[in-house]
């Protein structure tokens, strides 16, 4: 009898040991502490005070990490840093196909970037019709073209990259652009509707009321006059 595929009970990595620690009485017992190194140092949010080396082990990991002191971490294998920039070509061993950004815009000469992206695309469709001719003739020759395609990739991609600050410049001002245009048309709004009340409200200040007491009363067709005239205005 063949043996059942063992199947896997969970995708993700199970949680680190120290939830355990995240108990109700031990987050009392935290905050409590914090409380107290506050009053005594002074400061009245509790929240951003860091407790010191002595501090029972069931708590150490209920407070945050403090930050890296070289501003790099590690999350599941992957470095990040505090600062976030692009990395150069030259950090990663990747031959620069394009200027350096120390040397652009010298000599008078625009550093085009629109240019330099058309040219590499047209590059890296010439180095894939190279590639499948080498795959049909010669393949052990293919390595140094599938470099040359990987060099390409690297460099479009990272060129791509360097316009990320561009388009959070323009995305923020479209959104600020939709947020003032929003609250101008809201605001005409209002005035329209201000105008409207004001117009129907002079209309109802001209309309004759019918004088019972001094004995005079409107004429039939200059009251339905009259009242034609105020719906009128109350309907624009």
């Amino acid at each position: 009898m063949d043996e059942e595929p063992q199947q896997i009970a969970s995708t993700w990595p199970p949680p680190p040991p120290f939830w355990k620690e995240f108990t109700p009485d031990n987050v009392a017992r935290i905050e409590d502490l914090r409380k107290e190194a506050a009053e005594s140092s002074g400061i009245q949010n509790s929240s951003n005070i860091r407790l010191g080396p002595g501090l029972p082990r069931e708590l150490r990991n209920l407070q945050p990490p403090p930050e890296p002191e070289n501003g790099e971490w590690r999350v599941f294998g992957d470095r990040y840093a505090l600062k976030d920039e692009l990395p150069q070509l030259d950090d990663g061993e990747i031959r620069r196909l394009f200027p350096d950004p120390d040397e652009r815009d010298q000599d008078g000469k625009h550093f085009d970037r629109a240019t330099i992206l058309k040219r590499l695309a047209k590059s890296l469709l010439l180095n894939f019709l190279e590639l499948t001719g080498l795959l049909a003739t010669s393949p052990e020759a293919a390595e140094e073209k599938i470099t040359d395609l990987r060099d390409l990739f690297i460099n479009f991609h990272h060129l791509i990259n360097e316009y990320r600050p561009h388009q959070a410049r323009e995305s923020l001002i479209t959104m600020m652009q939709s947020q003032l245009d929003r609250t101008r048309a809201e605001t005409n709004a209002i005035r329209d509707a201000k105008d409207k009340a004001e117009r129907v409200l002079e209309g109802l200040s001209s309309l004759t009321i019918e004088d019972q007491v001094n004995g005079i009363k409107l004429g039939k067709d200059d009251s339905y006059s009259s009242d034609a005239d105020a719906w009128a205005i109350l309907m624009e």
